[in-house]
């Protein structure tokens, strides 16, 4: 048993001597040589831009596969952005499981199972059995687990150095999203904005998991202590007793960092219950929900918020990709905060001070007729209030922009964004509205009520033909598509742009694309195989060859809970689907190997 150990420590040792801890200043320089991909946005500045050109226009179309790896049995989509340092990529895929491998050639170093309980946690988990990332620092990687455990492994063997918990499944909490680090803390929110609960992220030491502090995004029990003056702020913004319905604003995907600016910048998710009635909060704007939040790093104290969706009533989470960048806009040099936002339209603020620089739809909206060119305030279409007659609002619950990260691309000044061009909803609010398991929205189920006509629309109109999705090309210095493609959408797959004049992007059906950056022409269309479940691509480079991986498929699942039904469904027992094996794919110059 002695022997056994020490051959594993040796091991460990010699491997651990061979890379670099990742500390503060090297995720700070992350993606300026774009040999390693060390953080969920490649930089924290969240801009998925590589200056990598051995894989470039003129020779894209060699691309082929250089080897691929078995994730497992699978269980939902793959939603994994993976990390690669010194050689190695870490990855997470369904229920949590982490890996590492040789980035060389796949071959496995470690993984780990946390055996998380299945049938207990997926009745709570919202939505999906999904994991965006792990984070790395010093020689840890960090892992979210469905169940709401946050675990530290040492990067060399797997071993859990460190558990700690941020949040309960009893209480509808999970996690999906991929932690970041600022100043030496793990920064994380809990998943869990459909079903009744109240949002908040958390800081923990990167070190030991020691819970640095936490920030609840709306306020509790108004009769208890408020945990900062910005719950106290955010109180008089809503009335009734909301708290006890949850009230939402979960976090569970956009968050940037500026070391710079010592600020942390996080999106807030929708509020619930789903109409603005049922919270009987009228003509109030129900602070946090819907909102850009930046706070410091030290104590979690909030600086400044924007909030693009007052009382929102169409579940318009503003948790999508946050972007940082240095633009020039109208002569002057901006430092600006973008997203592309589940609601339709894009959004410049200057993220020193929040203030709304810009916004302007980058597709087809009907909920507001557009935003206050001084406040950014939505100008929303009357039409769009719903009661209970039952109305068409585009965009939907999925949004126009939904986790699928875009990337930036400062050559071109164009930032890439998977949308859904085809994206809407039926809102009715549900007659005798009653929390229970699995039905916590307020609004009706399809096809239980008479739609009304729909508001006039905005912006792009959807691709002619039946087309879910596509690529645009965003201008945001003059808030205007260069061009767009079809393929893809707003959930599932992502794009990652580089100075090869490339945009690679990967699509829900499977297949691997990549476009010339400046105009939109295809070079590279492969078909994976792994049909569905595709998450976002990454390149790196190791030993003077450049690489581009992925994974993509599902396996045996428990049926993906979706449209209306992830909102007014209870959850489907096991079952296998078609054999999909999820797999993680990888991609070289002359790659020879077979898909």
């Amino acid at each position: 048993m002695h022997t056994v150990f020490g051959l594993v420590f040796g091991a460990s040792l010699v491997f651990a001597q061979a890379t670099k801890p990742i500390d503060d200043a090297r995720l700070k320089a992350a993606g300026k040589t774009g040999g390693d991909w060390l953080t969920y946005g490649l930089t924290q500045a969240e801009t998925r831009y590589s200056p990598l050109n051995q894989i470039n226009a003129t020779n894209v179309s060699r691309l082929g596969l250089a080897w691929s790896y078995d994730l497992g049995k699978g269980g939902g989509t793959q939603e994994d952005t993976p990390l690669v340092s010194d050689g190695v990529i870490y990855g997470i895929t369904n229920w949590s499981v982490v890996f590492a491998l040789d980035a060389r050639t796949g071959k496995e170093r470690w993984r780990w199972d946390p055996e998380i309980n299945q049938d207990a946690v997926f009745p709570k988990l919202c939505c999906g059995v999904v994991n965006r990332g792990v984070a790395l620092y010093q020689n840890l990687v960090i892992a979210p687990l469905n169940d709401g455990r946050l675990v530290a492994l040492d990067s060399s063997s797997g071993r859990v150095v460190w558990e700690a918990r941020v949040g309960f499944t009893q209480d509808q909490y999970t996690l999906t999203m991929a932690p970041r680090i600022a100043k030496g803390k793990v920064i994380i929110g809990a998943s869990g904005g459909d079903r009744p609960t109240r949002g908040f992220f958390s800081a923990f030491d990167a070190l030991t998991g020691r819970l640095a502090w936490k920030f609840y995004t709306i306020p509790g029990d108004p009769s208890k202590p408020f945990e900062n003056a910005a719950m106290k702020k955010a109180a008089e913004t809503w009335e009734g007793d909301f708290w006890k319905l949850g009230g939402g604003g979960a976090v569970w995907d956009g968050l940037a960092y500026d070391p710079e600016a010592d600020l942390i910048y996080v999106g807030t998710g929708n509020a619930e219950p789903w109409p603005e009635q049922l919270r009987k909060s009228k003509d109030k704007d129900n602070l946090y929900v819907c909102s850009v939040l930046a706070v410091k790093p030290d104590t979690g104290e909030l600086k400044w918020y924007f909030q693009m969706v007052p009382a929102d009533s169409w579940d318009f989470d503003s948790v999508q990709q946050l972007m940082l960048a240095d633009l020039t806009i109208k002569g002057r040099q901006r430092k600006v905060l973008m997203q592309a936002n589940k609601n339709g339209f894009y959004y410049v603020l200057d993220r020193i001070t929040g203030q709304f620089i810009s916004g302007q739809p980058f597709g087809y909206v009907t909920w507001a007729r557009g935003l206050n060119e001084e406040t950014g305030r939505p100008i929303v279409n009357e039409q769009a209030k719903y009661g209970s007659e039952s109305i068409l609002i585009s965009p939907g619950g999925g949004g126009a922009h939904n986790w699928s990260p875009m990337s930036f691309n400062p050559n071109t000044g164009l930032v890439y964004i998977p949308t859904s061009t085809n994206n809407n909803w039926i809102y009715g609010i549900e007659d005798d509205f009653k929390v229970r398991p699995g039905h916590t929205t307020g609004i009706k189920p399809r096809g239980t009520a008479a739609v009304v006509a729909p508001p006039p629309g905005t912006g792009m109109q959807p691709i002619d033909g039946d087309v879910k999705g596509a690529l645009v090309a965003w201008d945001p210095v003059t808030q205007q598509a260069k061009w767009r493609n079809p393929g893809g959408g707003g959930i599932g797959g992502g794009t990652v742009s580089t100075a090869g004049n490339l945009v690679f992007q990967v699509i829900p059906d499977g297949r691997l694309v990549a476009y010339r950056a400046d105009t939109g022409e295809k070079l590279l269309d492969i078909k994976t195989g792994l049909r569905g479940g595709m998450a976002p691509p990454v390149t790196y480079m190791v030993d003077g060859k450049q690489y581009v991986t992925l994974m993509g498929g599902t396996g045996a699942v428990r049926p993906r809970i979706t449209g209306d039904e992830e909102h007014n469904a209870p959850a489907a027992p096991v079952t296998t689907g078609p054999p999909n094996p999820p797999k993680m794919l990888t991609f070289v110059l002359d790659g020879a190997a077979v898909l």
